[in-house]
């Protein structure tokens, strides 16, 4: 989660939401990590875990990432919840929880619905804090600057 805590910290810098991702495969080797860059690209699908899957997905030459674990700072939203049930992930770490789109628990719990063909495993609350408080940061500066003109 600290890797994923670190991808977090590239996001802003070009304008994008702190959310970080890492995907790591069965014996814990890192096969991509990413960050948001739906700013950067113009693409409203460049959430850090479609990032990442997608570049997991291409060092591996195929779409299955079964066994492999996603650390990702901000609990997934319906999309990302989505791509990960069709990515066949065996895991999902997550920190902060997103009461406003999360889709692991908050809203939904798509990882773990038996009317899916695929269910995955979810932890919880793994250094939250630190993904908020990142998250807080980035959204009171927004609004500082919208307010200052």
């Amino acid at each position: 989660m600290l890797q994923a805590l670190d991808e977090a910290d590239r996001a802003p810098l070009h304008g994008d939401v702190p959310v970080g991702c890492v995907v790591v495969d069965a014996q814990g080797v890192e096969l991509a990590r990413d960050h948001n860059r739906r700013e950067e690209h113009g693409d409203p699908t460049a959430h850090a875990e479609l990032l990442a899957l997608r570049a997991a997905a291409a060092k591996l030459g195929h779409w299955r990432l079964e066994r492999a674990t996603v650390f990702v700072t901000l609990e997934p939203c319906p999309m990302c919840a989505g791509a990960l049930v069709n990515a066949r992930v065996g895991r999902v770490v997550y920190g902060a929880t997103d009461p406003k789109a999360g889709a692991l628990h908050s809203l939904f719990e798509i990882g773990r619905d038996l009317r899916l063909n695929h269910r995955f495993e979810v932890a919880a609350g793994v250094l939250a804090e630190d993904g908020a408080a990142r998250l807080k940061a980035f959204f009171a500066k927004l609004r500082a600057a919208s307010a200052a003109g």
